[in-house]
């Protein structure tokens, strides 16, 4: 046989079980690559026919057949041994010539396997497997390969690049007409050169939903470079698990998850061949979800109990059902060998060939000698008054569970009480190693014992992954003995568990479990380090009966979660969590109580730092309101809530309200705690944010100055807090007009944050803006350029295309494009910010109004002189209402409609205009600031249109003279003044 030569073209039929399919697709691809036409064709051979008929029926196959084999391709049916040994020494001898093998198999194979002459390719690298396959089919090495497609399956002893999905589930059966279609499904738009859709599996719990779509990642994982298991059954961890592929495919990002989330969906966007796989399992909250979910050719596979997915567009949905009956009775006998045919059939029946069911029933069977026959009876006699049980499910499913536990209690009692506290952590994901890494004595006398025996440990785990729905997870680092890094349990038999215990029991596991998630609580919320601890502790809150618990700790660390989640970025699994747990703590808790209030200050700073500022305001004021009536005036909470909501205010463009409540707070806490404490330079902070927002530019000056200069002492010059300052405190420099020196200490800021921090942090993000508005300001426009751009092109990649600080950098950087770029794409990009201000702040906002100012702005540079000047007219007025005629904003908006006028050949109306200006901007910013010096060439534009040119000359020698002095007789400002190009001014939103 092994001489048998196969010339170019000769067909070879490729079998094998549907568990090998990476080998049986790499052979085929193999083969081809030698001119040979090879196809694979899956085994499966049928229980209810004899076995000689359907190993006959492979010689009808054309050509030469290659049999794929391991120890699954031998447990297939299942089929006896003894019948192996019968079939393959009666039909492989005559047809010796047209059989080989090759192996895979790491146990003991049927002896008549040898009549096949199999080749071993196992823990082979790729070159010595292909040698010894060619070899085997007595082809020449040297043979040259014909040209295949590039996208070639990969070698199955080399896994894709990135791999994270859970361990392969040896024990899976059948389920191969699904796994092909969704095969299909998931490459049926490569043909068309069209995005595939984003399936999902659908089906009731207990279907094997997760265990299907596990299969499809090993079986098909040759297909692809990436696959990445997402937990998507909280919003938050499936962020998280999304966020942490950016490092690992090694793309440029920072820390924020938005950022690298998008970076995730960019990559998946430009995967065109389809080589990536991402499941997202237990996806029910389709609301919660669909964001998350990238387009273009990357493939991604879903799985849900619930009908969500079916409204949104681009989603198919797969239906899932249960097991076959020749499924069900294979497996059973697979799982349980003592089992009978018939036997398998009958308790198939009784469970209504539900996957779970039947593994729970088969392992029971497997484990125990009581006859099946009266096993199969118990389930069906059984009567379950009063327990309320989905239709779809068997009504003996809870006894074949409590038969189960009823068991393990009996022979592992300290097994027993660990599965019973297991039931209080999510159960997708039991945090096993949390519960040996407790402090003594912080579990029950047996689990404490239990724990500290690294032997019993990991023998109750083994008898719980044997008797029961619990799946093991071993760590992932090389190691002799690895640990169980954490246990998965099925949801339905997770409720069932809890369910099982009386109210006494339940309360007992329930504060073991929540001192578990104590001991575990870093307490950092804002260290990044500790950020993937409290993603994974937020998922057993609830299951732990948290929101419940009275202990102090407990509360602190509730309040630490949704203050990681709010650093974080994570706005909506923050407010949802605010929620879940404000319904307890409102129930159980006095108005007053420390907590409660710590939890609805965290509420609102997640609601205004989300954009719900109305919302915020109502909590807000709600909070301020109760606490008035039960705390003295200069009570810390009080104090802090009023903090708060002038934040929130200042948000909203109420900044005379802002300001009032950041003086009270302020001068009460340097009452308390002195003039240097955080608290106190936090509200000052804030007062001065306030009064720069009203136009007061001076008064905000100094108080930045003095904040400035206290942290510069008491903190350290490169701490985040006083870098904030001293940003803050030039930009206030620079809108008092000295570029230079605004220019100069901005510098020294982004040169230390390129040291502490990478330049995707969102605080370098806007040094970097700053400073590019400075550099416009001083006419170096190409670096202005550059840096503008980058800062909003990092804006919307960190931060999000709607978050306020993206749309700072983007309006300023639309209204250099106006100037000194491609003034089509400029009108575009400052139509997208106004629409997106006024859709976060509502239409009267003056950030809203001062950026539809710069859309009319960019309109009549277009040529639109008439759009111009209606824009220019209402952002005027709407600004005088918002903020008051002698507001710094009101003020450049009045200069724009003295400009608008000009080109509309409105003389008289624009002489006024600016007239008014001129004297309202000298009263407000000083004679020789920017605006009031561009005030004042704009009337003497006016007053030469009107005829009175020795006025005009007068104004106009005096501010070329002051632009000189101030800004230096070389600056653009200064040469567009002598060249009587007429001044503009541009709306600056400022960040917060």
């Amino acid at each position: 046989m092994g001489n048998h030569s196969l010339p170019g073209g000769e067909h070879v039929t490729i079998s094998y079980a549907g568990f090998n399919r990476p080998w049986a697709s790499w052979i085929v691809h193999q083969l081809r690559a030698r001119g040979l036409d090879a196809k694979a064709r899956r085994w499966d051979p049928r229980v209810d026919r004899p076995f000689d008929e359907e190993f006959r029926a492979l010689l009808a196959a054309e050509g030469r057949i290659l049999l794929v084999l391991d120890n699954w391709y031998f447990k297939l049916g299942p089929i006896p041994e003894e019948d192996w040994q019968r079939v393959l020494s009666q039909l492989v001898p005559p047809d010796a010539d047209r059989f080989a093998a090759v192996s895979l198999a790491t146990q003991e194979m049927p002896g008549s396997v040898d009549l096949l002459s199999p080749v071993d390719l196992h823990d082979l690298d790729e070159h010595e497997a292909v040698r010894r396959l060619l070899r085997r089919l007595a082809i020449d090495p040297a043979q040259p390969s014909v040209p295949l497609p590039t996208d070639a399956p990969r070698f199955p002893n080399e896994p894709p690049e990135v791999l994270d999905i859970p361990r392969r589930n040896r024990r899976f059966t059948g389920r191969d007409a699904e796994l092909e279609h969704i095969h299909t499904l998931l490459n049926a738009g490569a043909e068309h050169d069209s995005a595939p859709p984003r399936l999902v599996l659908y089906g009731v719990t207990g279907t094997g939903k997760t265990q299907i779509a596990a299969e499809y990642a090993h079986r098909f994982g040759n297909d692809y470079d990436v696959i990445w298991w997402i937990d998507a059954t909280h919003r938050a961890n499936a962020r998280e698990r999304l966020a942490a592929l950016a490092p690992r495919l090694g793309l440029p990002v920072g820390e924020r998850i938005g950022e690298r989330i998008r970076a995730v969906q960019e990559m998946m966007r430009s995967d065109e061949r389809g080589r990536r796989l991402l499941v997202f399992d237990g996806a029910d909250d389709a609301s919660q979800l669909a964001d998350l979910l990238p387009d273009g050719h990357g493939h991604v596979l879903l799985t849900a109990t619930t009908r969500a997915w079916s409204g949104v567009p681009g989603v198919h949905e797969v239906d899932i059902r249960s097991f076959s009956r020749l499924e069900s009775v294979a497996f059973v006998r697979r799982r349980a060998p003592r089992v009978t045919a018939a036997e398998a059939d009958a308790l198939a029946a009784a469970v209504q060939d539900l996957p779970l069911l039947l593994a729970q029933t088969a392992a029971w069977l497997d484990a125990n000698e009581l006859p099946v026959g009266e096993y199969i009876r118990q389930l069906r006699d059984t009567s379950e008054p009063g327990i309320s049980v989905e239709s779809s499910y068997p009504k003996g499913f809870r006894t074949a569970w409590t038969i189960t536990l009823n068991t393990v209690r009996e022979r592992h009692h300290k097994a027993a009480m660990l599965l019973s506290l297991l039931a209080f952590f999510s159960p997708n994901e039991i945090p096993v190693r949390l519960l040996t890494g407790v402090h003594y004595k912080d579990l029950h006398g047996d689990l404490d014992e239990l724990v500290r025996d690294p032997r019993a440990w990991h023998l109750a785990l083994r008898r719980l992954s044997e008797y029961t729905a619990v799946r093991l997870d071993y760590q992932q680092d090389p190691a002799e003995n690895p640990a169980v890094e954490q246990v998965r349990m099925h949801r339905l038999y997770h409720r069932f568990l809890r369910e099982a215990l009386g109210p006494d029991e339940a309360k007992l596991y329930s504060d073991m479990a929540c001192q578990v998630l104590i001991s575990a609580d870093p307490r950092r919320p804002a260290d990044t380090r500790d950020w993937g601890r409290y993603a994974r502790l937020i998922p057993h809150l609830e299951f732990a009966g948290a929101f419940d618990n009275p202990r102090p700790a407990m509360q602190e660390l509730v309040l630490n979660c949704i203050e990681y989640l709010r650093v974080r970025g994570e706005y909506r699994s923050g407010l949802k969590l605010c929620d879940e747990v404000l319904a307890h703590w409102q129930q159980a808790l006095e108005p007053s109580h420390g907590a409660l209030l710590s939890l609805q200050y965290k509420r609102g700073s997640i609601l205004r730092q989300a954009g719900h500022y109305r919302e915020a305001e109502r909590l807000g004021r709600s909070v301020v309101g109760r606490l008035t009536a039960d705390r003295p005036a200069d009570h810390p909470d009080l104090l802090r809530a009023k903090d708060g909501l002038g934040s929130t205010l200042l948000a909203l463009g109420q900044f005379t309200q802002a300001r009032e409540l950041f003086t009270g707070a302020a001068a009460r806490f340097a009452e308390q705690f002195g003039t240097e404490a955080p608290p106190t330079l936090a509200a000052r902070h804030n007062l001065g944010l306030a009064l720069m927002l009203l136009g007061r530019y001076a008064e905000a000056r100094e108080v930045h100055r003095a904040v400035l200069q206290i942290r510069q002492r008491r903190l350290r010059s490169r701490h985040y807090l006083t870098l904030h300052s001293g940003a803050v405190y030039a930009r206030l420099i620079r809108l008092l007009g000295d570029y230079p020196e605004a220019a100069s200490r901005l510098e020294q800021i982004v040169r230390t944050l390129r040291q502490i921090t990478d330049e995707r942090h969102p605080q370098s993000i806007m040094a970097d803006h700053q400073l590019g508005l400075c550099r416009r300001r001083a006419g170096d426009y190409e670096e202005a350029r550059e840096r503008l751009s980058s800062a909003a092109f990092r804006a919307a990649q960190v931060l999000g295309p709607n978050h306020p600080e993206t749309l700072v950098a983007e309006a300023d950087y639309a209204t250099f494009q106006r100037e000194h770029g491609d003034l089509g794409s400029a009108v575009k990009y400052a139509e997208s910010v106004a629409e997106r201000y006024a859709r976060l702040l509502g239409g009267p906002h003056p950030y809203s109004i001062g950026t539809r100012a710069n859309v009319g702005m960019a309109l009549g540079h277009a040529g639109d002189h008439d759009a111009a000047l209606r824009y220019a007219e209402s952002a005027h007025q709407e600004m005088a209402a918002a903020v008051g005629r002698d507001h710094p904003w009101t003020l450049g908006c009045a200069l724009n409609v003295s400009a608008a006028r000009s080109r509309a050949y409105d003389v008289e109306g624009a002489h006024e205009s600016s007239h008014d200006t001129l004297l309202r901007s000298i009263q407000v910013l000083g004679p020789v600031h920017p605006l009031t010096l561009s005030a004042k060439m704009a009337l003497a534009d006016d007053l030469r249109a009107l005829g009175r040119a020795p006025q005009a000359a007068t104004f106009e020698q005096d501010a070329v003279r002051q632009l000189a002095g101030t800004l230096g007789p070389e600056h653009p400002h200064t040469r567009d003044a002598r060249r009587r190009v007429r001044p503009y001014w541009d709306f600056e939103p400022q960040p917060l």
